[in-house]
């Protein structure tokens, strides 16, 4: 992977054809990413890893006008982690809206005898924790953007962030509590 970080600061050098070069090499592990994202998905889930990667791919590269600066791998990779977070959020928030059939229950008509998972509620109620948590922890909301979001391993996540893997452990068990403890009370409040 040492050619991402190369054809990176060439982008940042102004060098736009490396940015033809940047897509083939990084696509299988976005697209890896993706599909691990996606596979924790509910059923009926209309984003397909494909389009996920694409998206996210577009806006990490930006209009022509704009220019992005990547100073390693790791970098690249928790933004295009973000950008994964960010599409799913709009995409689960999109299907909420009453326009889109958002009051209705969505189910796959093979499916028809099970019930049907609320799993856009559960992105958005974990989207504003996770927003909160940030503002506390910019850090900890980082790795779980980055294991929840691009469906990175421990190990990777850790190495992106520069940390050891024992404080990814360390940081991914209080974020795993703090966000549940938020989601709950603020579930307890509405009730």
């Amino acid at each position: 992977m040492q050619d991402v970080t190369r054809i990176l600061q060439a982008m940042e050098s102004g060098d736009v054809a490396a940015t033809d070069q940047l897509l083939p090499i990084v696509y299988a592990e976005l697209r890896k990413l993706a599909g691990n994202k996606l596979s924790h998905e509910a059923p009926g889930q209309t984003l397909t890893a494909t389009a996920l990667v694409h998206e996210a791919y577009l806006r990490l590269m930006g209009s022509e006008g704009e220019e992005q600066q990547w100073d390693h791998r790791g970098h690249f990779f928790a933004a295009a982690a973000e950008s994964m977070r960010r599409i799913l959020i709009e995409n689960a928030r999109r299907k909420k809206r009453v326009k889109h059939g958002g009051e209705h229950d969505r189910v796959d008509l093979p499916e028809i005898a099970a019930p049907a998972l609320d799993q856009a509620d559960d992105l958005l109620e974990l989207d504003a924790a996770l927003t909160k948590f940030a503002q506390e922890s910019p850090e900890k909301a980082e790795l779980v953007k980055l294991r929840y979001f691009a469906g990175l391993s421990e190990q990777e996540a850790a190495e992106v962030l520069g940390i050891s893997r024992a404080t990814a452990a360390r940081h991914w068990a209080y974020s795993r509590a703090w966000l549940f403890s938020k989601i709950k009370s603020d579930k307890d409040q509405t009730v």
